[in-house]
């Protein structure tokens, strides 16, 4: 009978030690304490579950919340990710959070090569692709430029630049896992993924109200579009808006900015990697793995090798992907820690936008 007792005492504590680290809660395991590794990788498993499960299910009411009320997905995690940040101080959910911000992240960034082909791009010609490579490398160059006089640090007027020219959160999710890892690191990448997509979104509203302003035509009308807008999904919403040829030619532009971010990404993790010991550890410039992964897609996509049920589903785990990894990096910041950064670098977003906006403004109105 004490047997019986003493087994479901024990039974209990164990479940209960499971349930508070869960919570954020942390537990030595007693010496008496044996893991049992019934298949490889179960050791790892058990150490990622807590931390990964918290991610998916803050990206699951965010998508929810998303759909009832028309808001952004991207800022619904990282609100509620930030508002679970105490389970990122300490506790078992630490790994999960980790691996869901770096390892979910940049399986779900080489997925987005699944939605590109080389005759999408092709088929644009010339001046919209000389139109982008300019745009954002000019973007970019002008965050690192103005991010010195301004005080802040120069890896974040490239971060900034990058989500402003590319494609917006994924862009910055991207170009800060391959950016130096500073104290202020995380923080830099919620600051501008909350940014670019606040400004994304009154991009949608307002700038097809500005295209009629300036009588652009269907075609003009979505080169400037998806030229300027920060995020898919918000160059998709402007887009169709107009017209559906408008839509068509304003999601090829953009696609055409997210092809751009193999080049920009694999440059500066290149220059990083150059830049010695104080940057990057002194490791030799190599090409991240998740970006090889991006290029075999859309080559693989372009050989037409690709179903469409199956690019859909890639695009799909990709979205996935992507949210949850915007949850596990909002659970590792904290509002403190984005009130200290300031107005600044809100207003060198702000500038970043204004100009890309008028490069594209210009390639159109003169050169198309």
């Amino acid at each position: 009978m004490n047997s019986d007792l003493e087994t479901d005492t024990a039974a209990a504590h164990a479940l209960f030690q499971s349930l508070e680290g869960m919570e954020g809660l942390s537990h030595a395991p007693s010496a008496a304490t044996k893991v049992r590794t019934d298949f490889p990788g179960q050791a790892a498993l058990i150490k990622l579950y807590p931390g990964v499960l918290v991610a998916v299910t803050i990206a699951l009411a965010s998508q929810w919340l998303a759909q009832h009320y028309g808001a952004p997905v991207m800022l619904f995690a990282l609100l509620f990710g930030m508002t679970f940040h105490f389970l990122h101080q300490e506790g078992r959910c630490i790994a999960g959070i980790e691996f869901s911000s770096k390892a979910v992240l940049r399986f779900g960034v080489a997925l987005l090569g699944a939605r590109i082909t080389a005759s999408q791009i092709l088929g644009l010609g010339l001046t919209p692709i000389v139109m982008v490579i300019l745009g954002i490398g000019s973007t970019i160059g002008l965050g690192a430029f103005v991010a010195k006089r301004m005080g802040l640090r120069s890896s974040f007027g490239v971060l900034s630049g990058g989500a402003v020219g590319i494609c917006g959160a994924s862009a910055a999710l991207a170009i800060a896992s391959v950016l130096p890892r500073g104290k202020d690191a995380e923080r830099d990448t919620i600051l501008a993924v909350v940014t670019v997509t606040a400004l994304s979104t009154i991009a949608m509203i307002t700038y097809p109200l500005l295209t009629a302003a300036l009588h652009l035509d269907h075609t003009k009308a979505g080169i400037f579009l998806g030229g300027t807008i920060h995020d898919v999904a918000q160059v998709v919403g402007a887009g169709y808006m107009i017209s559906p040829h408008t839509g068509d030619v304003a999601t090829y532009v953009k696609l055409l900015r997210v092809t751009m971010l193999l080049p920009v990404v694999f440059t500066i993790a290149f220059v990083v990697a150059r830049m010695g010991p104080g940057a990057s550890g002194g490791a030799k410039p190599t090409v991240p793995l998740f970006l090889l992964g991006f290029a075999a897609l859309v080559v693989i996509n372009s050989l037409g090798w690709l179903a469409k049920p199956v690019t859909d589903a890639a695009n799909e785990v990709s979205r996935w992907c992507l949210v949850t990894a915007i949850s596990g990096l909002g659970m590792k910041t904290s509002f403190k820690n984005l009130i200290t950064a300031g107005w600044r670098p809100v207003a060198l977003m702000v500038l970043e936008t204004v100009w890309i906006a008028g490069v594209v403004l210009v390639a159109v109105e003169f050169f198309t």
